[in-house]
């Protein structure tokens, strides 16, 4: 799908630059997961103490 966006150049190429990547097409869409990973990750964190506890759980058991 071909898209048409103004983005800023100065970004582009200093995330160009930074990730190390070849192309601008790279850099975007490795930006756009990375966001979405960040995103998703604050779901979670949202989530910490506001589960039930399982109390029947072996953390121990899953090391062997």
């Amino acid at each position: 799908m071909a898209t048409n966006l103004a983005i800023d150049v100065n970004l582009l190429d200093e995330a160009l630059h930074i990730s190390g990547l070849k192309t601008k097409k790279e850099t975007v869409n490795q930006a756009l997961k990375e966001f979405i990973q960040r995103r998703k990750q604050r779901e979670i964190i949202a989530l910490f103490g506001k589960l039930p506890q399982d109390n029947d759980y072996d953390y121990k058991q899953g090391r062997k």
